[in-house]
């Protein structure tokens, strides 16, 4: 999905450290880059409207060289096609030849190989793949920029774990596509809800409602299309690659709301269904309600549809003892955060706006990763993007099996989607089969109560 697509739609915090314990940190370290002028490279793992769009925030970071200098996709017509694009705009930080142009699965090999220890893999296939790529980017030392979701279920959220702590043992830099969470204006409101000017939290809610967006739903697949391939092409359409619209579009909001909240919820109940379906053969639901339930009673309410002619709407809200926060309004970005004394909205009753207009939280969640790599500070969000991705899951699991859903629960399941995803070769069988009459299995709540299909 493109940027204007998912803008409708993850990424980042810095863990906040006095300067003496920053310094104390950064000199026990030693450095990744001999120097901030140095040249870094970049490889680009997914070449997609996503991929294309990290590649190029990564090519308008301002602090030093950086030159896009391998690309990879099982698609060769996409890669060709970002690879123009990306050419005609950054011309003399393009440097890809066709020997460093790799298509196929194994294809995300060959470009990290090309790189040196310490430069930059941007990891932006389906979901499904991200452990497998964060894996090698790891055993090859490389710093990563990997996009939500970065699990999709509890056995890949508990690999990711461990990944996390691998990256922190060799101190590279992992960035997570919860671009959020670097806008400047949200990280102002975050410290002042922290700070009282709301009160405490009492009830949070959340609405993404729009038109189908992406690939989330599909057709038969065409008598001719490798069935791998045609799954990876449409990953919003299957759970096993992208979580299903559901993670893949609402991780943003609902991470922004724990973000403002200061923790994640321990349980969730759900509803959702599907409606008008003709022929497609998605997974997906068309409307998703979750009330999410954190660990001091305080409830999330998160609303989510993908159907037309319906009222539209994306907005994320804090109520609080003594007022109202928007959290989002219309969009990622701007976010256009305010604060009220009341939970009317009542301009008279504003307390604070953030000053328009916002700097791209998109271009500033690269500034922050590339300047935490020429500069050796901390920087890992793996764990915290993949709780941010548990969590989504963890509603998208009530909604589809119609139970209430705990974090330890879908932490500890055992139904990993697509296990052996290394392996996967396009002779290999489908992570998810259709039966005889073409269509894949759909959850089904309150029939099948342990597993979402």
């Amino acid at each position: 999905m493109n940027k204007s697509a998912e803008t409708t739609s993850s990424r980042r915090d810095f863990l906040t450290r006095t300067a003496a314990a920053s310094a104390l940190t950064a000199a026990a370290i030693p450095p990744v880059h001999a120097g901030g002028g140095e040249t870094i490279q970049v490889a680009l793992i997914g070449a997609g409207g996503r991929g294309g769009g990290a590649a190029m925030d990564a090519l308008n970071t301002k602090s030093g060289p950086i030159v896009l200098t391998a690309m990879a996709d099982v698609f060769e017509g996409r890669l060709r096609s970002c690879h123009k694009n990306l050419s005609n705009s950054k011309k003399s930080q393009v440097d890809v030849p066709p020997e460093r142009q790799f298509v196929g699965l194994d294809a995300y090999k060959k470009a990290m190989d090309s790189l040196r220890p310490g430069d930059v893999a941007i990891l932006a296939t389906p979901p499904a793949f991200r452990w497998v790529h964060l894996t090698y980017a790891i055993q090859k030392g490389l710093n990563v920029f990997m996009e939500k979701p970065v699990t999709v279920d509890g056995p890949t959220t508990r690999r990711m774990f461990k990944l996390a702590e691998e990256a922190h043992k060799k101190n590279l830099k992992i960035g997570v596509g919860l671009m959020v969470r670097h806008c400047r204006g949200r990280q102002e409101l975050y410290e002042r809800i922290k700070g009282g000017e709301i009160g405490d939290i009492i009830a949070m809610r959340a609405y993404r409602m729009h038109g189908p967006v992406g690939s989330a739903f599909s057709g038969p697949k065409p008598a001719n299309e490798n069935e791998i391939l045609y799954q990876i092409r449409r990953f919003h359409s299957f759970l096993w690659a992208s979580g299903g619209c559901f993670s893949d579009f609402y991780i943003h909001q609902i991470d922004e709301c724990c973000w403002m909240k200061g923790s994640w919820p321990v349980k969730a109940h759900a509803v959702g269904g599907r409606h008008y379906r003709g022929g497609d053969v998605d997974q997906n639901f068309d409307n998703y309600a979750v009330e999410y339930t954190f660990a001091d009673g305080t409830k999330f309410f998160y609303y989510g549809r993908t159907m037309n002619g319906c009222h539209d709407e994306f907005s994320s809200h804090a109520h609080g003892t003594k007022g109202h926060a928007i959290i989002s309004m219309s969009s990622h970005t701007p976010g256009k955060v305010r604060t009220f004394r009341s939970h009317t909205m009542a301009q008279n009753d504003l307390i604070w706006a953030y000053p328009q207009p916002e700097k791209n939280p998109y271009q500033l969640e690269w500034d922050d990763l590339i300047d935490a790599i020429r500069n050796n500070k901390p920087y890992n969000e793996a764990k915290r993007g993949a709780e941010a991705s548990l969590v989504t899951s963890m509603g998208r699991m009530a909604a589809h099996t119609g139970r209430v859903v705990t974090y330890d629960e879908i932490l500890n399941s055992d139904h990993e989607f697509a296990p052996d995803l290394d392996k996967l070769t396009l002779d290999s069988p489908a992570p998810l089969q259709a039966g005889p009459d073409g269509k894949y299995p759909v959850p089904q709540p309150g029939i099948q109560k342990k597993r979402e299909y």
